[in-house]
């Protein structure tokens, strides 16, 4: 009997209609253009506006767009993981509110928490369950509504991050095509250069912790950067190395939309031209687990059968990690 692999059948998703462009931000913090785009990419960034409007709303309409393109019918799905670290709720999670939107009556889900790993954490935990022919169809969402917990008042971290959701359909393949290798990593000693203080048990909500503004992401971009820089590249180059795989064999580096600089550090540690790297970073910002389901959906339509892709993130936590896929379908 052949091995199962999960290979990826679809792929879709879903931002907001306001775009936060850099001229915008110059209104609300010190900043400008030629700063953020020459040490971030970053031109502009899609924010969730609106009442009621949590990181599930985006989600739902990336799983229908995904159930509709690959003719799913949403009580097929056995299961459906969410990567986010900016839930609807605390509880109930947001892959038990996506599943009810769409009508997955069949799917069990929860929630994922690796921060800007979470997708590729997801997507390798979601491959296990269609490696173990248990299950035949798994949706993974990667979905953040960062607007949410970014402080507008600090430029450090307000010019870096943007809303967004994408998703992917896991399905059995007998043909090598899927998920073939992946390597996960995390450091907890990490906490202190990249978290939220407050909102967690450790810290609940009072009102000194929301005077004191302790419900936004905090990070030291510097600490950050060094970091990311190295872990990102060493684990893209990891994955390849233990699949034998050289710069030329890939056909895409799909990397985690944090930093231009980051992204071509972890390019030339594969010794990949810049042709070879999705990046969409100018227009979406950082979608934290949305960035590299964004970035699928955004150049599938130059993805092949057979092609070698490279996924790659690095996340507070520290979290970091890197997938290798043989893509499984050519442009529909």
């Amino acid at each position: 009997m052949s091995k199962i692999t999960a290979a990826i059948t679809g792929v879709h998703g879903y931002v907001p209609e306001y775009i936060l462009t850099n001229h915008e931000l110059e209104t609300l913090v010190e900043t400008n253009d030629e700063w953020i785009t020459s040490r971030t990419g970053i031109k502009e960034r899609r924010i969730l506006k609106g009442d009621n409007q949590g990181t599930s709303v985006m989600a739902v309409e990336a799983v229908k767009g995904l159930l509709e393109k690959t003719n799913t019918r949403p009580e097929e799905i056995d299961m459906l993981i969410c990567a986010t670290v900016t839930p609807d709720l605390v509880f109930p999670a947001t892959a038990n509110i996506i599943a009810n939107q769409i009508g997955a009556k069949n799917a069990f889900g929860y929630d994922l928490g690796a921060a800007c790993s979470g997708f590729i954490y997801a997507l390798t935990t979601g491959s296990k369950f269609i490696e173990s022919g248990t299950h035949k169809k798994v949706v993974v969402v990667g979905a953040d509504k960062m607007s949410a917990i970014v402080d507008y008042t600090d430029r450090t971290t307000c010019i870096i991050f943007g809303d967004g959701a994408g998703a992917v359909l896991l399905e059995p393949s007998e043909e090598g095509y899927g998920v073939i290798d992946s390597i996960l990593k995390s450091d907890g000693s990490g906490e202190p250069y990249l978290h939220m203080k407050a909102g967690g048990s450790r810290h609940p909500a009072t009102i000194e912790t929301v005077t004191n503004r302790e419900h936004f992401a905090y990070q030291e971009g510097s600490a950050v950067f060094k970091f990311a820089v190295t872990n990102m590249a060493d684990v893209a180059a990891e994955v390849m190395e233990k699949n034998n795989l050289t710069g030329d064999d890939i056909a895409w580096l799909v990397p985690h939309q944090a930093n231009k600089r980051i992204i071509d550090a972890t390019a030339r540690r594969m010794n990949v031209g810049d042709e070879k790297v999705m990046m969409n970073i100018e227009k979406f910002g950082n979608t934290t687990a949305g960035t590299i389901p964004l970035c699928l959906w955004d150049y599938e339509s130059k993805l092949r059968k057979g092609d070698n892709l490279i996924l790659a993130a690095f996340g507070g936590g520290f979290t970091w990690g890197a997938n290798y896929i043989k893509w499984a379908y050519d442009p529909k």
